[in-house]
């Protein structure tokens, strides 16, 4: 499956890992906020999550950073977005 077509999956979850003012100031319609600082805390939440699972930031570095971090956990088919940018791209 290609980034194209996990963003624009009917069953997709988007999942930003910004902080909430980058969210604020280019949102992505219709992306869960989980900070990449509440990760830990919260990487349960993603287990229950529709799949395909995008993880998105704003360069793909902290994306790439969760999902190192969900697989250490057992979630290991994330896909990385990329940035918030090539999200909203990539969009239909």
């Amino acid at each position: 499956m290609t980034i194209n077509e996990a963003i624009n999956h009917p069953e997709a979850t988007l999942v930003d890992v910004r902080t909430p003012g980058e969210v604020a100031f280019e949102p992505v319609p219709n992306a869960i906020n989980i900070p990449l600082d509440e990760v830990p805390s919260r990487w349960e939440e993603f287990k229950s999550m529709s799949r395909p699972l995008v993880v998105f930031c704003r360069s793909g570095n902290r994306s790439g950073q969760a999902l190192m971090f969900l697989a250490s956990k057992g979630i290991e088919d994330g896909v990385n977005g990329g940035g918030a940018s090539d999200v909203l791209i990539h969009k239909m």
